[in-house]
């Protein structure tokens, strides 16, 4: 079997009801997730597909996913590369030079 889009959702869904319906399946789903899985697949998961599970906490309104920390500055290269546009010119109005 192949892990396409359509078979991660098909398990997905099947994970989500035996989670909602099954304490000791839950239980393991938060424990071990890639295992959990892969007993409702039948086939273990790729192996550099890591998986995070979190339980639905009713005191939080929503759940913020981070995206990855940007770290370091841009070269001057990557500078270059997003510079453009205009530069503000307090002396000029509208495009137009205005005579001192």
């Amino acid at each position: 079997m192949l892990w396409n889009q359509e078979k991660i959702n098909e398990i997905y869904f099947q994970v989500r009801e035996l989670a909602a319906s099954s304490e000791i399946f839950r239980a393991e789903l938060l424990q071990n997730p890639s295992v959990a899985i892969a007993k409702v697949a039948g086939i273990e998961l790729p192996e550099n597909f890591n998986i995070r599970i979190i339980e639905n906490d009713p005191t939080y309104t929503a759940t913020f996913v981070l995206p990855p920390l940007i770290s370091g500055e841009l070269s001057d290269e990557d500078l270059d590369n997003v510079a453009g546009g205009v530069t503000y010119d307090p002396n000029q109005s509208c495009g137009t030079k205005v005579d001192k």
